[in-house]
C-alpha cells in the first residue's frame, strides 16, 4: 500500500518539477526510474544492473534509427536540397497569401517527415518567414502554418513512429495506418486554419468556390491514399492488379535508376556539371519513406542509408564525398538530445515492466497493474472525453508529453498494466502529441519562431491552440472506433 503510494507520489512530484521547469527530462527520467524501482522494493543492485544497466539499451533500436534519420537531415541541410527545395516551391505559389501559405504548409510537411531538429528548422524558417511575410500575412499566422505544416509532417516521420513500435509494442501496419489518418485529418485544419486566419485578415484572395474545390480535391486524394491501406490486396482481382503494378513499377524504377546513375557518371567527367540540383534530387526526403511504406519496419535503416546514398548521387559535386561525411559525424552529434531522452525512458519502463529476461513477476508492476485497472477508461465514449479534457497535459512537458512523462504514462495506462490495447495508447499519445509539437511553448523552435517574428511565444499558443486542440480530439475519435 505505502509502496504503491510512494511510486505514484514520485510520478507526481517529477511532473511538477518538469512542468515548473525545475528539473529537466534529460535528469527526471533516469532519476524518476530509479526512486520508483527502490520505492516499489527492487534490491539495489538489481536497479543497477536491470533498471539503469539494461534500461539504457531496451530502445536501441529506436535511438540507432533516430542516428541515421539526423545523419539525413543534416546531409539535406548542407547538400542545399532542403533549401532549393523550399526556395523552388515558394517560387511557384506566386503572391497570392493563400497559394504562398497552401505550398509552404505542404512543402514544410513533405520535407519534416525526414528533417528534425533545431537546426533544420532554423534553417528552413529562415527561407519561409521572409517569404510568407512578404505577401502581407500576419506574424502569429505566418507562424502558426509554419508550426502546423512542421507537425504535419512529423506524424509520418519513420524516427517518431519506431518509439511506438517499440515502446508499447505495437504492429508496423497498424501505426502506419492509423498515422495516414491523422496525417489527412491534420492537413484538413491546416488548410482550415489557412483559411480562416487569411479571411480574418482579409487576404483571402479566392473565391469560396475555388477553396472548395481545392478542398474536395484534397480530399480525394486523402481517402484514395488512406483507403488503400484497408485494401486486401491478397484476394480476388486485387493480386493480380497488383503483380502487374509493381512489375510496372520495378520496370520504372529500374530505368530511373539507370538515368540517374548516367548523370552521376557526367558530373564525374564533367566537373561543371556538379552541384547543379536536378528536380529529381527534391525526392531525397521522402525516400526512406517510400522504402518503409513498399517493405516494412525491418527497412527503417536500411531507408535511411538508401536516402543518404540517394542524396549523394543526385546531389553530387566537387568535395561531395566529404560532406557526405561530415553529415554521417554532425548527424550523429545532433541528435544525441534525443538519444539521451530514449535511453532515460529506457530505464523507466524496465523500472516499470522490468526488464525482458525478468524470471517471475516485477514487484513494481505487480503492485501498480490493479490501481490502472481499476482507473483506466475502456468506454470509446469516456476514453475519447477524458483525453479530450486532459490533452493540454501535453503542454509544458505534462504527463502527457512524449518527450516528459508521456511514455510512462503510457506504460502504465496500456495493457498488460493497464486495461488499454497499446493501439489505443498509441493512438492517444499521437492525437494529443500535436498540442505539445505546435503549442507549446517550451519548445525551443517555438521561442525562436516567436523571437524571429518579433511576437510573445504565448501568442502562438493562443492563435493555435483551438484548431490543434479540434484536431487531438479528432484524432481520439478515430483512435477509438479503430482500436476499442
Amino acid at each position: 500500500m505505502w509502496s504503491t503510494a510512494g511510486i505514484i507520489f514520485i510520478f507526481i512530484l517529477s511532473a511538477l518539477l518538469m512542468f515548473l521547469r525545475v528539473l529537466p527530462a534529460l535528469l527526471a527520467l533516469p532519476i524518476m526510474a530509479f526512486l520508483i524501482a527502490l520505492a516499489g522494493g527492487i534490491p539495489l543492485n538489481d536497479i543497477f544492473i536491470y533498471v539503469i544497466g539494461d534500461g539504457a539499451f531496451r530502445l536501441h533500436q529506436a535511438y540507432t534509427i533516430t542516428l541515421f534519420g539526423g545523419m539525413l537531415s543534416i546531409f539535406l541541410q548542407r547538400s542545399g536540397i532542403a533549401e532549393n527545395f523550399v526556395r523552388k516551391g515558394a517560387e511557384l505559389a506566386g503572391d497570392n497569401p493563400f497559394n504562398v501559405s497552401l505550398i509552404v504548409l505542404i512543402l514544410t510537411a513533405l520535407l519534416f517527415t525526414t528533417l528534425g531538429g533545431l537546426g533544420a528548422i532554423i534553417m528552413v524558417a529562415t527561407i519561409i518567414l521572409p517569404i510568407m511575410s512578404s505577401v502581407g500575412i500576419s506574424p502569429l499566422t505566418i507562424a502558426g502554418v509554419f508550426l502546423i505544416g512542421l507537425s504535419v509532417g512529423g506524424i509520418l516521420n519513420p524516427q517518431n513512429w519506431i518509439l511506438y513500435i517499440n515502446v508499447l509494442k505495437v504492429d508496423f501496419s497498424t501505426v502506419k495506418t492509423f498515422a495516414l489518418i491523422l496525417f489527412a485529418i491534420s492537413l484538413i485544419v491546416g488548410i482550415v486554419f489557412i483559411a480562416v486566419e487569411l479571411r480574418r485578415e482579409k487576404l483571402l484572395k479566392i473565391s469560396p468556390s475555388t477553396f472548395l474545390k481545392y478542398l474536395l480535391a484534397l480530399l480525394i486524394f486523402i481517402t484514395a491514399v488512406v483507403s488503400l491501406t484497408f485494401v486486401n490486396f491478397e484476394s480476388g482481382i486485387f493480386k493480380v492488379l497488383l503483380s502487374y503494378l509493381k512489375s510496372l513499377l520495378l520496370t520504372l524504377f529500374v530505368i530511373f535508376l539507370i538515368y540517374i546513375l548516367i548523370e552521376f557518371v557526367k558530373k564525374l567527367v564533367s566537373p561543371s556539371r556538379a552541384g547543379r540540383l536536378k528536380w529529381y534530387a527534391f525526392l531525397t526526403p521522402i525516400v526512406p519513406l517510400i522504402i518503409i511504406f513498399a517493405f516494412g519496419s525491418q527497412y527503417f535503416i536500411v531507408a535511411f542509408i538508401a536516402g543518404l546514398l540517394y542524396g549523394f548521387i543526385t546531389s553530387y559535386r566537387k568535395g561531395g564525398l566529404n560532406l557526405l561525411m561530415q553529415a554521417i559525424i554532425d548527424g550523429g552529434s545532433s541528435v544525441i538530445p534525443a538519444v539521451a531522452l530514449m535511453l532515460g525512458i529506457g530505464m523507466l519502463l524496465n523500472a516499470i515492466l522490468g526488464p525482458a529476461n525478468w524470471n517471475g513477476e516485477w514487484k513494481v508492476y505487480a503492485q501498480l497493474r490493479p490501481l490502472f485497472n481499476a482507473i483506466v477508461p475502456t468506454s470509446p465514449v469516456l476514453y475519447v472525453v477524458l483525453f479530450s479534457i486532459l490533452s493540454p497535459f501535453a503542454l509544458y512537458r505534462g504527463p502527457l508529453n512524449v518527450w516528459g512523462l508521456g511514455y510512462g504514462i503510457a506504460t502504465l495506462i496500456s495493457a498488460p498494466v493497464g486495461t488499454l490495447p497499446p493501439a489505443s495508447v498509441m493512438g492517444l499519445l499521437l492525437s494529443v502529441g500535436q498540442i505539445q509539437g505546435v503549442c507549446d511553448p517550451t519548445n525551443t523552435y517555438n521561442v525562436w519562431i516567436a523571437n524571429e517574428l518579433r511576437i510573445d511565444v504565448n501568442q502562438i499558443l493562443r492563435k493555435t491552440f483551438p484548431y490543434i486542440w479540434v484536431l487531438a480530439t479528432l484524432g481520439l475519435v478515430v483512435s477509438a472506433v479503430m482500436f476499442l
